[in-house]
């Protein structure tokens, strides 16, 4: 079995590794090139070096959207995480009824962000009618409003995980600890998270990499208004690239240090996540 798997596996695996090589590779390779061009098709780039880079960091929207998206970020990866543990933790109780709350929570994660968006305006617009603002008309209503919207959308989903991992937490190992004269917050700091590490993991880089790659729920709920103050790093990629003639250089390279970034704070997080994962 072992050698009919070695022999036929690279031709079963080719169709897959062509369409990731033309889907995926061959793009990341010319962008990051672009990114070091002037371009406005991908036939007349010109070479500049680094100029688009230093362009990118001179930018002051730029870095305002880089900080606004770091604060939204740790924000919302706390919330979404302490809210759907502890929902987790509620749900696998036993109690009955638990199924159906699982059910409802997980649904507004099969809407799409743009629809969310719009929804989502218009809840927190009414809302805030009666005291005469709106999300546009402070940068802080636009953030909370952000964070929301992502609670609303994500926290199911990852209960979801949360609920898979304490479900698989051996009830031997719970009922040792109940002898040994563990309270029930010492069992949960001392056993269940600690077992539950693995779907922390996973959690904590699912809301990390959709919080910073957030584009879709920015663009329906604020635009970036008031005076692009709730701008995140991809919707200030896009205005910049379709937003201004000669300047889509500096858009791809603003896309190139969103990636690198992106995936340096994903690593650093996975590798300390898993550096405290226990065997169950």
């Amino acid at each position: 079995m072992q050698r009919s798997i070695k022999k036929y596996f690279p031709l079963f695996a080719l169709p897959t590794i062509l369409a990731f090589t033309i889907a995926f590779v061959i793009p990341f390779i010319l962008g990051v090139y672009l990114s070091f061009t002037e371009f406005t098709t991908v036939n007349n780039a010109k070479w500049v070096g680094f100029s688009n880079y230093i362009k990118a960091f001179s930018n002051k929207e730029f870095l305002d959207a880089l900080w606004f998206t770091v604060k939204f970020t740790v924000v919302n990866v706390i919330t979404i995480n302490v809210l759907a543990f502890t929902f987790a933790l509620l749900l696998t109780r036993g109690k009955k009824g638990t199924n159906v709350f699982r059910t409802i929570f997980f649904m507004p994660n099969l809407i799409g962000g743009i629809v969310l968006g719009y929804i989502w305006q218009l809840i927190i617009n009414g809302v805030l009618y009666k005291f005469e603002a709106t999300l546009t008309s402070d940068a802080k209503y636009g953030f909370w409003g952000l964070i929301v919207l992502m609670c609303w959308q994500l926290i199911g989903y990852m209960m979801i995980i949360y609920i898979a991992g304490i479900q698989n937490v051996s009830k031997d190992v719970i009922e040792a600890a109940k002898i040994d004269g563990c309270t029930r917050f010492g069992i949960l700091r001392n056993v269940t998270i600690p077992l539950v590490m693995p779907s922390i993991t996973i959690c904590l880089f699912l809301s990390l990499s959709n919080s910073f790659k957030l584009f879709d729920q920015n663009l329906a709920l604020t635009a970036g208004a008031p005076a692009k103050q709730t701008t995140m790093l991809a919707l200030d990629i896009y205005n910049t690239f379709y937003g201004r003639v000669g300047y889509e250089g500096v858009g791809q390279a603003k896309a190139v240090v969103f990636f690198i970034l992106v995936a340096l704070i994903a690593l650093i997080q996975l590798k300390m996540t898993r550096s405290k994962e226990v065997e169950n």
